[in-house]
């Protein structure tokens, strides 16, 4: 029983990070805006060119990598603090390496 009580955060951690949480969430509001024209701009880019960007495509994918860290942190389903506390992630999947549109 004294271990269940030891586990159990106190208030003052629970509103340390959820004003951690705060703070990620207009990191999120701002990621949606650079996904928002991240995309906007890779198929311009198609359309013009007939090929997608190669570094925005991975930039893109970065992007999404964070933006599944901030999710797992913010829905308590991580501990680790991302980016700008820590190193921004590593992708966790490659890109595709052919675009198919069928």
């Amino acid at each position: 029983m004294d271990g269940a009580a030891e586990s159990k955060a106190s208030r003052k951690q629970i509103a340390i990070r959820l004003l951690y949480t705060f703070l990620y969430l207009i990191i999120f509001e701002l990621l949606k805006v650079v996904v928002q024209v991240t995309v906007l701009f890779q198929f311009i880019y198609l359309l013009v060119t007939r090929e997608y960007s190669e570094p925005l495509k991975n930039f893109s994918n970065k992007v999404a990598t964070y933006a599944y860290k901030l999710i797992r942190y913010m829905t308590l389903n991580d501990n680790e603090r991302p980016f700008p506390l820590r190193d921004f992630p590593k992708e966790m999947e490659s890109a595709s390496n052919e675009v198919r549109f069928e």
